[in-house]
C-alpha cells in the first residue's frame, strides 16, 4: 500500500469515526422527545410529568420556577450542530397564564431593550462559593412581543434585589420574530461570569452551566437520554 493510499485510508477512517461519534452523542433523545409530545397533546394525561413553581427537590439550592414538564434539557441537540443551553418548561396553557418566579435570590437586571427577558444576578454560587453565576428567564412575552414580565420590572430595571419566589413574569411564545413564535414555555439557564462582573453570551452552551445540581433533576441531556425529569424524594 502506498503511502498516499494509506494517508487517505486514515483520513476516510477518521472521519467516519467522528461521524459516529457526532451522532451517537447528539442524536435526538427520542424516547424523551415523544413524551414531550404526548405532553403537549394532552397535558392533563400526564400529571405525573408536570413540576410545581415554587418546589425544591431535596436539598437543591433552587427553587423550580414554573409549573411544567421540561421537555429539552441542557445539552439536548437542537439541530445544526447547536446544543440547548438552559432547560425549557412547557406548562401546558396558553400564553400569559402560567407564573414564573425566581429560583433564587439575586440582583435582578433587564435591558431597556428586552421584551421577555430578565438576568438576575448571584455573587456567590450556592454550590460554588466565591464564584458568581447569573439566572436567565426567557420567552415571558406574546408573539409580537407584548410583555408578560412583572410591572416590577420596567425596562431598564438594574440591579434590583429580589428573593426567591419573587414573581417575575408569565410564560410566552416570543421568539424575536412575530408571526413565527416558539411553543409557550420558560427557557431558563445559569450563565457564566465573565470574571469582570458581567454574563458571558447565554447562547452559547460553553458559557452556562449544567442546572441538574442547583435543581436536583436530570437536567443533562447527555446523561438523560430517555427519561422526563422529575424529582424522586
Amino acid at each position: 500500500m502506498s503511502k498516499r493510499t494509506m494517508f487517505i485510508s486514515i483520513i476516510l477512517v477518521a472521519t467516519l469515526t467522528a461521524a459516529v461519534t457526532a451522532y451517537y452523542t447528539y442524536r435526538p433523545n427520542a424516547v424523551r422527545v415523544d413524551k414531550f409530545r404526548q405532553w403537549i397533546r394532552n397535558p392533563a394525561s400526564h400529571p405525573d410529568w408536570k413540576l410545581a413553581a415554587g418546589s425544591r427537590c431535596g436539598s437543591a439550592p433552587f427553587l423550580f420556577p414554573t409549573d411544567g414538564m421540561v421537555g429539552f434539557l441542557w445539552g439536548d441537540f437542537m439541530g445544526k450542530l447547536r446544543k440547548h443551553q438552559g432547560i425549557d418548561i412547557f406548562a401546558g396553557t396558553d400564553v400569559g397564564i402560567t407564573r414564573v418566579i425566581s429560583a433564587y435570590p439575586g440582583y435582578l437586571t433587564r435591558q431597556a431593550d428586552w421584551k421577555s427577558s430578565v438576568i438576575v444576578r448571584v455573587p456567590n454560587d450556592p454550590l460554588n462559593p466565591g464564584n458568581q453565576i447569573w439566572l436567565y428567564y426567557t420567552h415571558m412575552a406574546d408573539e409580537n412581543g407584548n410583555s408578560f414580565i412583572s410591572d416590577e420590572f420596567p425596562a431598564g430595571t438594574s440591579e434590583k434585589f429580589i428573593e426567591a419566589g419573587t414573581f417575575l413574569g408569565f410564560q410566552g411564545d416570543y421568539s424575536g420574530d412575530p408571526g413565527n413564535p416558539v411553543g409557550v414555555h420558560l427557557h431558563f439557564s445559569i450563565v457564566e461570569d465573565d470574571g469582570n462582573g458581567q454574563f458571558k453570551n447565554e447562547l452559547e452552551i460553553e458559557n452556562t452551566l449544567d442546572p441538574s445540581p442547583y435543581l436536583g433533576l436530570p437536567l443533562n441531556g447527555y446523561e438523560n437520554r430517555d427519561n422526563v425529569p422529575t424529582c424522586e424524594l
